[in-house]
């Protein structure tokens, strides 16, 4: 069957052009006429896809080919952006950059969905050369649809004739012409901006970007863009309600909220009934067969995590006592022993792993790894092999026995050959610096919930 999405992506020319702020800004001005709006993230960033969900009041969802299948992400765009009046997609870094070889690219994306692509250009201090940037991403791949260019951080409305003009001249249409405006500007941190979660301003400068890029933007051209885009092919297939096997308590707070909302789905499609809790403000656990600790900034809140002991007295008991506990990134460094913020000060945390993490001013490891099990995990048996990406400020301290150290994974960097020991696997417990999707290791899903049933089964 086919079916019509009206779809559009906001691509760059580089990472710092905009892309979000002006995703955001349509976002909430497609919203404020009463569209119901989907959006989407291309690459494996969490932070973008909060200030999406915010403006358009639905979950933004994102589009990897590493993490996920590539034949998959048609079928999860399609599924989630079924009852939208359009489907605005965001970018990743340059229109034509992502990992090894162009995966996950925002190009390769857009012909993936048959998508037309908008490029916003980063028009500060240029002139002309801007028509000359958007003619180069043109020309470079045909196969893109690159239909027209929104130019941002403008000067005044005489550098934005200059530029237009030149512009008209290769006939690429101009569809935004934004200016320079600090109170569209988002906070960041190290790992970018600041996630909503924390940003206590957010609803206000939400706002104020969707009124200026109402203003400054032809809504209604790019609506219409986005309406010719030709229908999609999709097959039909009827959802079958999952039997709830297990119950799964996620840690969801301004420390941890790096989650997929469509990889939680899949534990879901599994059998897991999803338990959302916090580490920073409750006490203690919900009855649960299972725990999911994602990333975040634990290290933003190390103060307030290590005073909160009756929840963290609740999660040793309860490991002790053999519940699975998966942990990513943040998570990880919340079972370790200690953790040491940018400022030297050390917090003790849980001590399910007997190791430590500092915090470093440099950014330690960012990129796609493939991961394979040294031994067998709550994700699976030995030699399963998982895709995910890393993305840490953090280094780890591990024990020089290793023996009470015994390391979960052989990770390989997609860039760099050598593999390296990583991570953390021992009875019930699992942790690592590597971010997972779900829809792109089921298998994985399954294993992990399967597992809570047993524990489930055991404790009744």
């Amino acid at each position: 069957m086919k079916r019509q999405i009206p779809r559009i992506v906001i691509a760059a020319t580089q990472s710092g052009s905009g892309k979000t702020t002006i995703v955001t800004g349509l976002l909430a001005a497609f919203k404020a006429q009463g569209l119901k709006v989907q959006s989407y993230k291309i690459g494996p960033d969490y932070i973008d896809p909060g200030y999406h969900a915010l403006a358009s009041g639905r979950p933004a969802h994102n589009l990897d080919t590493w993490l996920v299948p590539e034949e998959k992400l048609p079928d999860i765009f399609q599924r989630t952006a079924s009852d939208a009046d359009i489907a605005v997609i965001e970018g990743v870094m340059g229109l034509y950059d992502g990992g090894r070889n162009g995966v996950s690219s925002t190009a390769a994306v857009a012909k993936l969905l048959n998508a037309p692509v908008l490029l916003v250009i980063n028009a500060k201090s240029m002139g002309e050369s801007a028509a000359a940037l958007a003619l180069g991403f043109r020309a470079y791949d045909p196969a893109v649809k690159l239909a027209g260019v929104i130019l941002n951080r403008l000067g005044s409305p005489t550098h934005r004739e200059m530029i237009e003009e030149a512009l008209a001249r290769i006939d690429i249409p101009v569809l935004g012409a934004v200016f320079r405006n600090e109170a569209m500007t988002m906070p960041e941190r190290h790992l970018g901006l600041v996630p909503v979660e924390e940003n206590v301003r957010e609803k206000e400068t939400v706002a104020e970007i969707g009124r200026t890029v109402a203003s400054q933007v032809n809504l209604d051209n790019i609506r219409q863009l986005a309406e010719s885009a030709p229908p999609l092919e999709y097959p039909e297939t009827a959802a079958v309600p999952a039997r709830r096997r297990a119950r799964i308590a996620v840690a969801k707070d301004e420390a941890f909220s790096f989650y997929y909302p469509e990889s939680l789905q899949v534990l879901e499609t599994q059998g897991a009934d999803i338990q959302p809790f916090s580490p920073l403000h409750d006490a203690a656990l919900p009855e649960t067969d299972g725990l999911l600790l994602g990333g975040g900034f634990p290290e933003m809140f190390a103060k307030e995590l290590y005073a909160n002991t009756a929840m963290r007295d609740s999660i040793r008991r309860a490991a002790a006592a053999g519940l699975p506990i998966y942990a990513e990134c943040g998570g990880f460094m919340y079972l370790m022993r200690e953790m040491m913020d940018f400022d030297g000060n050390a917090y003790p945390m849980l001590g399910i792993i007997p190791g430590s993490v500092v915090m470093n001013r440099r950014l330690q490891t960012v990129g796609y790894v493939t991961a394979e099990m040294l031994c067998d995990t709550i994700l699976g048996p030995k030699g399963t092999v998982l895709k995910g990406h890393e993305f840490h400020f953090s280094s780890e301290t591990a024990p020089d026995d290793a023996a009470n150290y015994p390391r979960a994974f052989s990770f390989r960097r997609s860039r760099r050959p050598d593999p390296y020991d990583a991570g953390y696997a021992r009875r019930n417990i699992l942790g690592s610096y590597l971010h997972l999707h779900f829809a792109g290791c089921p298998q994985a899903a399954a294993h992990f919930v399967d597992v809570c049933e047993t524990f489930r089964r055991q404790e009744a």
